[in-house]
């Protein structure tokens, strides 16, 4: 943090700038806008304010302001981000973007809905949804996620095997840059190649390039249907095989997600929802589209699991057992929080054929330094979260999972996986980017970053070790 006679001259310039009512300033406020999900119970780096943002001329002079003085900003939006992504690691500006929350247009015709950073996804899906029309981008906290946060991140979900995630559904974003300068990427048009794609090149770049203040979402037509079930297995590899044969009998579930013998387990034991806690896996399975062909897909699907050894299948009847399915999905961090003071959710990826070494792997890493862990992730798209519960205040927990979080890179990376397949990089995995990279790829991202934040001001100590 500055120096309290600089600091009060930044307040007093942030509340000419932005108002009063959207400046705060109170070690209290800095110290609980300094923190987001990824655990870190004392953060080491406090902010010296946090402005509300209201509207894009205001972010502008923000930005012009910092820039002139060299002032770290750290764009945020719910703060759900478990990788460190808005932690201001140096100190400066939270651009809080809570306020800037209005659904600005759904365009039925056009099939996009124009947003801003603020609102959150649950809200957008429900408002697009009663034009019966589809967001697809559904990460486990999309009840408070915000759409800033999630491209920031390029959030993904478990619709993602099916429909993409949020990279494939943000066609244009309107973008504050590191000196005030307002631009433009995209359009409203679903094809678009005139020029470099540059809008892609700021979804996922966590803040570090510049500041979303407005995006162009792509919308599809809401599917007329779907059906939901759990399959359980007596074997991992019963599961990963039931998973390949449904995908080469032509049928692409719009989700199709692992949970280990311990998330069952433990969702059961503290969320009773009346699953199998016998089974080593479950699949939940959603398949969608019209309602005249979901039965045959649902029979083919129960054959092939019945062929792969499933030992028994749970079916969804009405909306509220599909509901209690789903929730007993999304409830598996909050399970696993009852285990231990702190959860540490680690998200990688890896090709699909390597799934089963994945998870032993994970199985084997954590035995190895008695850390409790339940896997749950997108199997269809090799995507992997082990949610390992333990006591960050304990050092010899804390040293334990500091190893065993190395090792599960670097298996991930030795099965030609990566270190996120949807949480991002931010400062808790900086340090390993190095080794999952191509040096020249790597190079010329920080060139990017460069050209675009001369002066290192938008989240610093982010992505790059």
């Amino acid at each position: 943090m500055v120096n309290t006679l600089i600091k009060n001259r930044l307040i007093s310039d942030l509340e000419n700038i932005a108002g009063k009512e959207n400046v705060l300033s109170s070690y209290d406020e800095l110290y609980m806008y300094s923190t987001d999900s990824t655990n870190i119970t004392n953060p080491k780096e406090v902010a010296d304010a946090i402005v509300f943002a209201v509207d894009t001329n205001q972010v502008s002079k923000i930005m012009m302001y910092a820039n002139k003085h060299e002032i770290p900003v750290t764009a945020r939006c719910a703060g759900t981000n478990v990788c460190g992504a808005c932690l201001p690691k140096s100190g400066g500006i939270i651009l809080d973007f809570v306020k800037m929350n209005k659904i600005i247009e759904i365009n039925e015709n056009n099939l996009t809905a124009t947003v801003e950073p603020g609102v959150v996804i649950e809200e957008l899906q429900r408002k697009v949804e009663e034009r019966n029309l589809f967001y697809p981008p559904d990460p486990s906290n999309l009840k408070v996620s915000m759409i800033g946060g999630s491209i920031g991140l390029s959030s993904g979900g478990p619709h993602t095997f099916k429909y993409g995630s949020t990279k494939d559904y943000v066609i244009g974003l309107e973008v504050v840059l590191a000196d005030g300068t307002i631009m433009n990427t995209g359009s409203f048009c679903s094809k678009d190649v005139t020029g470099y794609n540059l809008t892609q090149l700021f979804i996922g770049s966590e803040g570090t390039l510049g500041i979303i203040t407005k995006a162009i979402l792509r919308l599809i037509p809401k599917p007329e249907s779907k059906r939901v079930m759990l399959a359980y297995f007596d074997t991992l590899q019963d599961t990963s095989k039931a998973v390949n044969d449904i995908i080469s009998n032509l049928i692409t579930p719009s989700a199709i997600d692992l949970l280990d013998k311990n998330t069952l387990k433990t969702i059961e034991s503290f969320y009773p929802s009346g699953l199998l806690t016998d089974k080593i896996a479950a699949l939940l399975i959603e398949i969608d589209g019209f309602k005249s062909n979901l039965d045959e897909q649902y029979q083919k699907i129960t054959d092939i699991c019945k062929n792969n050894n499933s030992s028994f299948i749970q079916s969804a009847k009405t909306k509220e057992e599909e509901e209690r399915i789903w929730i007993s999905r999304r409830s598996s961090f909050g399970a696993t929080a009852k285990l231990a003071p702190n959860v540490v959710t680690e998200d990688v990826v890896v090709p699909r054929e390597n799934i089963v070494a994945l998870v032993n792997g994970i199985w084997e890493i954590c035995d190895k330094y008695h850390l409790k862990t339940c896997i749950m992730g997108h199997i269809g798209d090799g995507n992997i979260h082990p949610n390992i519960a333990l006591d960050l205040r304990n050092p010899v927990e804390l040293n334990n999972f500091l190893n065993a979080k190395k090792e599960l890179f670097e298996l991930a990376l030795s099965l030609n996986g990566r270190l996120s397949g949807e949480h991002g990089i931010g400062c808790e995995k900086s340090e390993f980017i190095d080794k999952a990279l191509d040096p020249l790829a790597l190079e010329y991202m920080k060139k990017i970053k460069s050209t675009f934040d001369p002066k290192n001001i938008l989240n610093p100590k982010k992505i790059f070790n």
